[in-house]
């Protein structure tokens, strides 16, 4: 379509707006397990009330604005904080877990050239179950990547990875979660191995980095996994997920100023004066900065404990309720991440069926099952979801007894 001659009113518009949002999914409803978090309404008005507030500032100005730039580095303080981040370490708040993952590898890129003199095809090492941010990342860096199977525990494989990491290797990364499963990886043990190899452990918690310290805190058995680990030099961590700050924002944390200092752009080769940028970003909105600010703050630690308690709640709940309907769980989640299979029916067909119902979840496919990442508010509807799960099932199975199975794979 071109553009129309003549404006709209506002009121005309927002009503178009709202009636095409009518076709999304009603995440507000609970029947939504991916894409968005939702932590309440008390949350989400402080969300929209903050980031208006900051809409049309500029993170690319820190003189022009340093009220953002303030926000922005009492954000990182805190995540460095929860991540038992020593003293020196530093970061910046990105537009989301892909950016900081890229930001993290441009700078173990820039370290691996400037400061350790490798040439040639560098390469990552990362276990089957890491994100496809590395990959886009390497595809822009021309970075060799080097996927490694998991073991039988669903985890990375330590050793296999230390056999894949060679004089090139960049950087070795591992999940606390990972998506597909939730799980997370033996971040200790491959904290040892950076060290003795002198490798660059990137942690990507963008998932778990700001629940993980929560549900310890509230006596769950997390395992150490951030900058505790000595080995670790870099973590992402998102902030518009288990933070329940606004999209998009996310961290991206280093043990050291030096190690950051790789990541900054800094360019003076043009008449405009020089530009420095720390984020792949050159302008930032200021609101999902502020926002970010407004809601930990809003929050605080009591608040976030309560949050993720109704998180994990609810994890458990429908864990008892997948496995009294024949599910298995992959491996043992201990966040707000879960997936499941079944030996005898086809999980995408109840992928479906759920569908049909107005839910719309995530879904692995090594093994083929169900996925769930779960929000405080689907401790409510917890127990709608399993009801509907299991006439799934009954309709699935029920299908596969008759004709209608071989109506449906003809």
């Amino acid at each position: 379509m071109s553009m129309p001659e003549k404006g709209t009113d506002w009121e005309t518009l927002k009503r178009e707006m709202q009636a095409r949002g009518q076709g999304d999914v009603k995440w507000r409803d609970g029947k939504t397990a991916v894409y968005v978090f939702n932590a309440g309404p008390d949350v989400e008005r402080v969300q929209k009330e903050a980031y208006t507030l900051f809409m049309s500032e500029n993170g690319l100005g820190p003189l022009a604005f340093p009220s953002l730039k303030k926000m922005e580095d009492e954000v990182v303080s805190m995540g460095l904080s929860l991540l038992h981040a020593p003293e020196g370490a530093a970061g910046n708040i990105t537009s989301g877990g892909t950016d900081s993952i890229t930001m993290a590898m441009k700078a173990a890129r820039d370290f691996a050239r400037k400061e350790k003199a490798i040439k040639g095809t560098l390469n990552i090492v990362l276990p089957r179950s890491a994100h496809p941010a590395f990959d886009k990342a390497a595809k822009v860096m021309e970075i060799e990547v080097r996927r490694v199977a998991v073991g039988s525990d669903w985890l990375s494989d330590v050793e296999a990875m230390g056999k894949a990491a060679d004089a090139q290797t960049l950087m070795i990364v591992g999940s606390a979660p990972c998506f597909p499963y939730g799980l997370i990886d033996p971040i200790e043990r491959l904290g040892e191995l950076a060290r003795a190899r002198g490798l660059w452990l990137h942690v990507d918690a963008c998932v778990g980095g700001y629940i993980a310290p929560f549900v310890r805190m509230n006596g769950g058995d997390i395992p150490p996994f951030d900058f505790e680990v000595e080995g670790v030099s870099s973590m992402s961590a998102d902030l518009h997920k288990y933070g329940y700050c606004a999209k998009g924002a996310s961290t991206v944390l280093f043990r050291t100023e030096a190690l950051r200092a790789h990541m900054i752009f800094d360019c003076n080769e043009w008449p405009g004066g020089r530009m420095i940028t720390p984020t792949l970003a050159g302008t930032r909105p200021g609101g999902a900065i502020a926002a970010a600010w407004a809601v930990m703050n809003f929050l605080g630690v009591e608040g976030y404990r309560a949050k993720h308690r109704q998180v994990t709640d609810a994890r458990e709940k429908i864990e008892a309720g997948v496995r009294a309907l024949g599910f298995r769980i992959i491996g043992r989640p201990q966040l707000g991440l879960l997936a499941f299979t079944h030996d005898e029916i086809d999980c995408m067909a109840v992928w479906g069926k759920l569908f049909e119902r107005g839910w719309f979840t995530s879904l692995t496919t090594e093994p083929k099952g169900l996925h769930l990442m779960l929000s405080p508010f689907h401790l409510q509807v917890a127990d709608t979801y399993l009801a509907d799960l299991a006439a799934a099932v009954a309709e699935v199975k029920a299908g596969q007894k008759g004709p209608a199975r071989e109506a449906r794979y003809s």
